[in-house]
């Protein structure tokens, strides 16, 4: 179920999860699949660049693409592991953000700890068919210090077949030691075309 308002959705936009097109980051693209080519997959991905580039339409297109065991990234918006998680309904991929909160009727200012809490309890559960589990978090900027620390204990011991996606506009401003855990993949900006 989504929020009442979503905080990584902009106004007038589909949200990054329904978007099935990519436009002006086949570069990034092409690291990662060469990377999950290798038999040697990152567990972590910090995912860089300007906002507006489609970091987050990468890291959904990323996931899906490992849910669902395809040999590219694309993936037309009718596969049944499109579906599932455009309706966040994947038993495979968790999305970590800024939460909702319901005494205020608005979005809370942070991630906090808690949201990570709950994604070390998704990456506890056992994966569909021996399969990924995917986890986005949207946008790593936004984590409080210990909502920071709680995920850096996550990347110290990594769970097996597991893979974090870290949107990140500002990534400088991330604790070091994130940083030093994840592997970047850069989104370039876009040009006028």
């Amino acid at each position: 179920m989504t929020d009442p308002v979503e905080p990584d959705r902009l106004p007038g936009a589909p949200h990054p999860r329904e978007t099935a097109e990519l436009f002006g980051q086949s570069a990034a693209e092409t690291r990662f699949l060469e990377a999950a080519a290798s038999g040697r997959l990152h567990h972590a991905w910090l995912l860089t660049g300007p906002a507006g580039v489609g970091k987050a339409t990468l890291a959904w297109r990323i996931a899906r693409h490992l849910a669902a065991g395809t040999p590219t990234l694309q993936m037309p918006a009718d596969h049944p592991v499109f579906r599932q998680a455009a309706a966040l309904a994947s038993p495979q991929i968790f999305l970590c953000r800024r939460p909702w909160d319901d005494k205020t009727e608005r979005l809370r200012t942070a991630i906090t700890v808690d949201e990570i809490r709950a994604l070390k309890t998704f990456f506890q559960l056992s994966a569909a068919d021996a399969g990924w589990r995917v986890a986005i978090i949207d946008s790593a900027d936004e984590m409080t210090g210990s909502a920071a620390n709680a995920l850096l204990k996550i990347l110290e011991e990594p769970p097996a077949r597991a893979v974090l996606l870290l949107v990140s506009h500002r990534p400088a401003a991330l604790l070091p030691t994130l940083r030093s855990r994840t592997r970047e993949l850069r989104c370039a900006p876009l040009a006028p075309a």
